[in-house]
């Protein structure tokens, strides 16, 4: 009896480290430095590094290339922020230039609404809806044309956000991995002298 309540314990204890093995195996397949997110490659490094006691020791080669790839993200996260700026400041001033051609079509449509009279447009005489309409016509037209780029620089600036949002979160978390991983190297330094030291009492 007791001999089959060792046999099960055996058994299931076997079990169950195959299936975290197995898990562990197909998170780590998932995972490399070469691509996927800078967060997965920091967390490929963590997992392939070699424990010691509380520490991981982390290959240098592994650190330099999270380097790399994190200058990389943070290069196209600026380039991409500084054509987003580039776009916005563009949209801004087409805005403006509307805004002024609106201004000056309002303008000239109460100064043609205010000559009662004289009903001509390009030199064309017209009736007094028709002229009325065509004028209205140009002004709907000018103030979609404003809605439009108003609509498109919102929308812009909310990508700029956005971007800058993100560049902002990746500077932070590639501060925390490095100095993290400083603070691990200089541990594992000093532990190393600790035990060159010892070695050489010895």
């Amino acid at each position: 009896m007791r001999f089959f309540k060792t046999l099960l314990l055996t058994t299931i204890t076997i079990l169950t480290f195959s299936t975290t093995s197995a898990q562990t195996s197909n998170d780590d397949e998932k995972l490399s430095l070469n691509s996927g997110t800078i967060d997965n490659q920091f967390e490929y490094v963590i997992r392939r590094s070699n424990s010691w006691q509380d520490y991981k020791t982390v290959k240098k080669t592994w650190l330099y290339a999270l380097k790399a790839h994190t200058i990389d993200s943070l290069k196209a996260v600026h380039k991409d922020l500084n054509d987003t700026q580039a776009i916005v400041e563009t949209q801004a001033k087409e805005i403006e230039d509307l805004k002024g051609s609106l201004s000056t079509t309002k303008v000239e449509l109460d100064n043609t609404i205010a000559e009662k009279d004289s009903m001509t447009l390009f030199g064309m005489p017209m009736t007094k809806p028709n002229y009325s309409m065509v004028l209205w016509s140009i002004v709907g037209v000018l103030s979609a044309l404003l809605l439009f780029f108003i609509y498109k620089y919102k929308n812009s600036n909310t990508t700029t956000k956005l971007a800058k949002k993100t560049l902002a979160e990746i500077e932070e978390e590639f501060e925390e991995h490095r100095r993290v991983a400083l603070e691990r190297e200089q541990k594992v330094r000093r532990q190393l002298q600790d035990m060159i030291n010892e070695q050489k009492k010895a």
